[in-house]
């Protein structure tokens, strides 16, 4: 296993992404869960993910993980889901929103597993944002591995704020 990323990241309007296509804009929120029973993390359009958090703006903890197999499930975590992800070029990077800050991943060109993990989301989302001085409020792990493309799962559901995003995606979904 390789840490990509690990730290604390900025959040704006409860969004990170991770893009592989440089030429293409963010996908929007219809595009990025179009068909998705999962509504944390956005797999739909391919070579980009939508990442929600709790916190609408500040910072999160977050960690990016590259494993060879799939890793155990830790149920630590208040929230887990999974999605497919397939990068669009050989340079994959987590954005914060509007590109403010890049970090690049080194992913290879070949089909993942993505599990996106989450703990505090209702705590953040009630707070809202994290002033300077402020002890983190919520944290996510993103991990990926390689693996045929499958549809995108809830794995575990505890919050508000996840049951609120799932309900969303079932709904769009439901539209379509």
């Amino acid at each position: 296993m390789r840490v990509l990323v690990d730290g604390e990241v900025s959040v704006h309007y409860h969004q990170l992404y991770v893009e592989s296509d440089q030429d293409r804009f963010t996908p929007g929120l219809e595009e990025a869960f179009a068909g998705q029973a999962a509504g944390l993390c956005g797999g739909a359009q391919a070579g980009a993910l939508w990442l929600t958090t709790g916190l609408h703006t500040g910072d999160v903890g977050f960690t990016v993980e590259l494993h060879q197999d799939r890793p155990p499930v830790d149920e630590a975590w208040e929230e887990i889901v999974e999605v497919g992800f397939t990068p669009s070029s050989p340079r994959t990077q987590l954005l914060q929103r509007a590109g403010e800050a890049r970090w690049d991943l080194d992913l290879a060109e070949i089909d993942y597993r993505v599990r996106y993990c989450a703990i505090g989301m209702d705590r953040a989302r009630i707070a809202d944002n994290r002033p300077a001085g402020v002890p983190q409020l919520d944290r996510y792990l993103l991990q990926f591995w390689p693996s045929p493309l499958e549809p995108a799962q809830v794995l575990k559901q505890t919050s508000e704020t996840a049951a609120y995003g799932h309900e969303g995606a079932r709904q769009r979904a439901a539209c379509r």
